[in-house]
């Protein structure tokens, strides 16, 4: 493999950060592009997002994973669950990147079928990566949802996972916009929506770039 494998963590609508992210990185088609999830909510343009991300996958070898933020609003839009907890934690900001009218059938079908597309892990080489956690002693391929996009790392670090290889994370900010790494597990949630970073790494040379959501360059 002659590429790049790089991951980005959470963006959370922050479309202006993600352009100007991967300008600097241009990835080509040799490259693998791992995003973690947390496209949607709090930030100002959920579907801008998702449009450049479709569009991402024209250029390179796109990875996807499914957010909580994404199984919450896909709860309320395809199962008519109530909406109270996702409007809580940002699903307000996608209604209206979306231009809500009180249908909720307003995803278009090529962000339907990119929702549809997300997986919960991805593994390669020495590395995987999920959206939020994993259990350290169950196999990637049974791993219970809930940790794969639910488990906040300040509730507890799982241990090295089974197979040796390294966790890369997102899903808990980290308030200080610095990429938290522990060797067996690297976070690069660095709380772009809050007023720091949009992080993305290289993994094999762990080059590390990172853009406020303004677009201004760290």
């Amino acid at each position: 493999m002659s590429g790049r494998l790089i991951a980005i963590g959470d963006i959370h609508g922050c479309r202006v950060a993600l352009e100007k992210l991967i300008e600097m990185i241009a990835p080509t088609a040799e490259d693998i592009l791992v995003t973690l999830g947390d496209y949607v909510d709090r930030g100002p343009d959920s579907r801008g997002v998702v449009d450049v991300l479709i569009e991402l996958r024209k250029q390179t070898q796109f990875v996807g994973l499914l957010g909580n933020h994404e199984e919450m609003m896909l709860e309320v839009v395809r199962d008519r669950m109530p909406p109270h907890s996702w409007l809580k934690y940002g699903g307000v900001e996608t209604l209206e990147s979306y231009g809500f009218d009180g249908n909720l059938n307003f995803l278009p079908a090529s962000h339907s079928e990119f929702y549809d597309s997300l997986g919960d892990y991805f593994e390669y080489e020495d590395y995987f990566f999920t959206h939020a956690a994993y259990d350290p002693d169950i196999p990637l391929t049974h791993q219970p949802p809930q940790l794969l996009r639910w488990h906040s790392l300040n509730d507890g670090v799982p241990a090295p996972h089974m197979s040796g290889k390294t966790a890369v994370v997102g899903h808990t900010a980290m308030h200080d916009g610095e990429i938290l790494n522990l060797n067996h597990l690297l976070c690069i949630d660095t709380y772009c929506y809050g007023g720091k970073w949009l992080s993305a790494i290289d993994m094999y040379s762990r080059r590390v770039w990172q853009v406020t959501a303004e677009g201004q360059v760290r």
